[in-house]
């Protein structure tokens, strides 16, 4: 009865997991985590029992099928209804034995060349003793029986078809009775494939809920999500990481490239420098600023607000880190930490920039000129600024950028 009732209950959320969002899932595993190991064992118990098929007439699929019992063939043998066969000389009146008068068992009967009709001087031909089908054959076969026998002996004993459809000339098996089926393997490649897209598609789910949470909330809220759970930000940076792969060319090399030409001498600061791959590849001194620390040269803050003196920093560097909806306080921080004539370096998602000639005026009323522009990549734009002077009070409304969301696939 309580597995009855362990089953339903996984029925139920299984079905709440496939019927709602991931917000939903989130939200019910959150309220109740006790739900989440309910699932995950009746997830585990459905492996193995993918690979099984039960077996009729079993409780279980393990135990192999009770083979039926064969019917008795209509000329079985004599010796089992009270009959023995006819010795040489014993002649047969009308199918009984002469000292018996028991018939013969019915059922087709081995049709036999009648015997010479003997002559004045003939003596009665002998036959052999033993059975017309041969030594090992039981008595009471007819013709067609013992051909029927023949060839499924012959059979038996020839190998199995090869890949090309022909037959080996070695030594068959002896003849033995059929062994009784086996029963299937308790665990396929199938099911393991099955688990593993499951864990796959639960995993993207997670990773579309995080994305979603720092695109439309602040990085206030971004610091705290992840200060809460630091596992989710692991789990968010895999799932990034997956997907700028599939680019032909990853923007944090475009910006090494661009730091390697210039002075190893600036010091830089990486807002939202994930594993610290910019700073592991120049000579530069580079301040890593993140939301979790991935590495030992992250510090642990809100990109709004940098533990950094102002105009402190030769070049501030965003690569794919314009998250948030704050992004004019973002931007001013690096305004401040900048030295005058300081150079900022933005890589962003293309699909994001609504209007680019509206963006880069909301840029110079930060107090950022534009130096260049590379829009010739559909994946990424690289834009380079230089500091021109603290930005100028009051919004921008040109500074917006679309929300980064992937679609679930």
């Amino acid at each position: 009865m309580e597995e009855r009732l362990l089953g339903a209950r996984f029925r139920y959320l299984n079905q709440q997991l496939y019927t709602g969002s991931s917000r939903d899932a989130e939200r019910l595993f959150r309220t109740d985590p006790a739900a989440f190991q309910l699932y995950h064992r009746g997830f585990q118990r459905q492996g193995p029992a993918a690979g099984q098929r039960r077996r009729p007439g079993t409780g279980t699929g393990g135990a192999a099928r009770k083979r039926p019992r064969k019917r008795k063939k209509p000329g079985g043998s004599r010796a089992a209804a009270g009959e023995l066969p006819a010795g040489p000389d014993e002649p047969r009146e009308g199918g009984r034995r002469p000292d018996t008068g028991t018939g013969a068992a019915p059922g087709p009967v081995r049709r036999e060349e009648p015997p010479p009709r003997p002559g004045p001087l003939s003596v009665p031909a002998e036959r052999p003793a033993e059975p017309a089908g041969g030594p090992g054959e039981p008595a009471g076969l007819s013709r067609r029986q013992r051909r029927h026998r023949q060839k499924r002996q012959k059979r038996q004993q020839e190998p199995p078809a090869g890949p090309d459809g022909e037959r080996g000339s070695g030594p068959g098996p002896p003849d033995t009775p059929d062994p009784p089926e086996a029963p299937p393997e308790p665990r396929s490649g199938r099911s393991a494939a099955l688990r593993a897209r499951m864990e796959e598609r639960l995993l993207g789910a997670r990773f579309r809920y995080l994305n979603q949470q720092l695109y439309t909330g602040s990085s206030r809220d971004a610091e705290r999500l992840f200060r809460t759970d630091p596992a989710a930000f692991q789990l968010y940076h895999r799932g990034f990481q997956r997907q700028v792969r599939r680019w032909p060319e990853r923007p944090v090399q475009r910006i090494v490239r661009y730091l390697r030409r210039r002075p190893a001498s600036l010091v830089v600061a990486d807002f939202g420098c994930g594993d610290c791959t910019l700073a592991a590849s120049v000579k530069n001194q580079v301040h890593c600023f993140d939301l979790v620390p991935l590495s030992p040269r992250v510090t642990v803050c809100d990109m709004a607000k940098v533990p950094l003196e102002a105009e402190s920093v030769d070049v501030a560097v965003f690569c794919l880190a314009l998250m948030g909806t704050n992004l004019q306080e973002i931007l001013g921080e690096a305004n401040r930490v900048l030295k005058l004539g300081g150079t900022l370096m933005v890589a962003e998602v293309a699909s994001r920039f609504e209007d680019i000639p509206a963006f880069l005026k909301a840029m110079a009323q930060l107090g950022f000129r534009t130096v260049s522009k590379d829009l010739s990549s559909s994946y990424f734009y690289l834009l380079e600024f230089s500091k021109t002077g603290p930005g100028r009070p009051g919004a921008a409304p040109g500074l917006r950028l679309r929300p980064c969301l992937y679609k679930r696939r």
